[in-house]
């Protein structure tokens, strides 16, 4: 009997032990945390911004240049420091218009401020990207925007290249840049394209704590849904890279046999020939960049190159994360010595400092909307304490398979807000420049505006047509003195890569129509007359066409017009 009581006792014993370990160990895996100082943060986000910007730079002049074939060690570039200064690269600005929602709204800004924010944006677009904002201004609201039933692209590289900013805003935090990509992936993506950029974000996110790529890549692959053909291209690279650790050509091969000539994995390609921008063999071609570069910056860009395809914008996503995990004082002098921190991204309010800043406020916002908080270390340095959390990625979705459209429209107040459907108000720019005179459908592209100096001239107007088929119009209502000879002089110049019609009209006539060009601008800039004399005695009302014309660079320059009366 007192056998039994004893066990009896040391059973129960046991169990008071289990129950209080279990209870016990339950907060303390609830409460797990990472910690990174402010100055750690800002060095490792600062050098993401360089790694970026050093990979376009280096790959740009190759881009799309060898398809389906590896670029010739001699073809590729050498690098020079400036090449640092890419601030007029698309591959770069565009994720700052995100950046610029997220400013002003905060970390809760709404899909369809995004969308409106996008259809806003005044820069040249391609692919995903343009067919997204084309649909945006038509009134298609996101996320149909990106859904393929209406965007033949969705499934194209385009959130893939502008998803670092969303990493470099959520370190630690990769349910944060999952998100983020719901709200602007979803802009222009769907899908495989949609997931390209889920995985950058979380590959960021994971780089301001692990140097270890495999372990990065690992991180970004648990942030696409397994089911999908962008997960399995992710898992097919890890693994050919272990068969192959010496051979990155081999890899190569492996990769294009697969995600280049088999049909099956190019369903929703925009193009089925060699040609390929889908997001999941150039996304296959960053991880070689990371893979196969061993950590070393010159290495992991050139391999990232190499590859081919959309050769610039593979090695900015390579370079970037790369570069996080080395952190900014720690980079190459070569890459940070001839940075020009006055050098403003075009079609942005940010030069380097300020991006730096404004990344700085954003992941503030992040840590805390995460759960985690920012604590001050000895010596009254900030620190964020992050949150360990498993990234939950959305429901498996394939542009060929798509679920449901949203049937979502902007209202009419929304489309108000489209200053590009609308026309940008220029009336404080016009009557500045030539009093009396109005601007009708002014695009926002080519940021419009009066300019103290431009193309070697001063006090210059530029103007750029709404769209594809709508040029900017300049009206007047003049009167026509009887009797007198009235000409109407302009000086009117082009983008240096563009041209347009200029189109003159009195009372709805045609009296002139122009092509504005290198071979008729002389300099870029050209002086044309058109006579009014026969209108004498009449009020008549003038119209100046900005018309496109191929819709590349459409800019209208004006630095002169005026009515001469004799």
């Amino acid at each position: 009997m007192r056998k039994k009581k004893i066990a009896g006792l040391f059973n129960l014993l046991c169990l008071v032990v289990v129950v209080f370990c279990t209870v016990s160990t339950q907060p303390a895996l609830a409460a797990k945390y990472r910690r990174i100082s402010l100055e750690d943060y800002i060095d490792k986000m600062k050098a993401g911004w360089i790694g970026q910007m050093a990979g376009v730079g280096w790959g740009g002049p190759t881009e799309f240049k060898w398809k389906g074939e590896i670029i010739p060690e001699d073809k590729m570039p050498q690098w020079k420091p400036e090449m640092i200064n890419q601030f007029g690269q698309d591959d770069i600005y565009v994720e700052m218009t995100f950046l610029r929602s997220l400013e002003l709204y905060g970390l809760d800004v709404s899909i369809r401020q995004a969308g409106i924010d996008f259809a806003n944006s005044g820069y040249a677009l391609w692919h995903a990207n343009r067919a997204g904002r084309d649909l945006l201004r038509s009134g298609i609201a996101p996320p149909d925007s990106g859904h393929p039933n209406f965007n033949k692209h969705a499934d194209d590289i385009d959130y893939q290249i502008e998803a670092d900013y969303a990493g470099l805003i959520s370190p630690g935090l990769p349910n944060v840049a999952i998100e983020l990509g719901e709200t602007f992936g979803r802009l222009m993506n769907y899908g495989d394209g949609l997931y390209g950029g889920q995985f950058v974000g979380g590959m960021y996110a994971e780089a301001f704590f692990e140097k270890d790529m495999i372990r990065i890549i690992q991180a970004g692959l648990a942030c696409v849904p397994k089911k999908t053909q962008f997960a399995e291209c992710i898992r097919d690279v890890l693994a050919w890279h272990k068969k192959n650790p010496d051979d990155w050509k081999k890899t190569w091969q492996l990769i294009g046999e697969k995600y280049q000539d088999n049909p099956e994995y190019r369903r929703f390609s925009c193009d089925k020939g060699d040609f390929n921008i889908d997001a999941k063999i150039n996304a296959a071609y960053i991880i070689m960049g990371l893979l196969y570069g061993e950590s070393d910056p010159d290495k992991t860009i050139i391999i990232s190159t190499r590859c081919g395809q959309d050769s610039d914008c593979n090695p900015s996503n390579a370079g970037g994360v790369l570069f996080t995990t080395i952190g900014f004082k720690n980079l190459p002098e070569r890459f940070t010595s001839a940075l020009n921190p006055e050098g403003k991204f075009s079609h942005t309010p940010y030069n380097f400092p300020m991006l730096v800043e404004v990344s700085t406020k954003l992941v503030r916002q992040a840590v805390v909307k995460a759960g985690g908080r920012i604590e001050k270390d000895s010596k009254g340095g900030e620190v964020f304490v992050i949150p360990v959390a498993e990234p939950r990625p959305g429901k498996a979705e394939q542009c060929w398979e798509p679920g449901p459209i949203a049937n979502s429209r902007f209202t009419e107040a929304e489309m108000e807000q489209i200053t590009a459907v609308t026309g940008r108000d220029m009336s404080k720019a016009i009557e500045k420049f030539a009093p009396g005179w109005k601007i009708q459908k002014c695009g926002s592209e080519m940021d419009p505006g009066l300019y103290a100096d431009l193309n070697g001239r001063k006090n210059v107007l530029l103007t750029h047509p709404l769209n594809r088929e709508t040029g900017c119009v300049l009206t007047k209502k003049v009167a026509i003195p009887a009797g007198k000879e009235t000409v109407l002089h302009m000086t009117v110049g082009h983008h240096p890569q563009g041209d347009w019609i200029l189109i003159v009209r009195a009372d709805g006539a045609e009296e002139l129509e122009y092509t504005i060009a290198a071979d008729s601008a002389q300099d870029g800039w050209l002086e044309v007359e058109v006579d009014l004399s026969h209108l004498t005695g009449k009020e008549v009302k003038l119209e100046l066409v900005n018309q496109p014309n191929g819709w590349a660079y459409e800019a209208a320059y004006w630095q002169r017009i005026e009515l001469v009366t004799k």
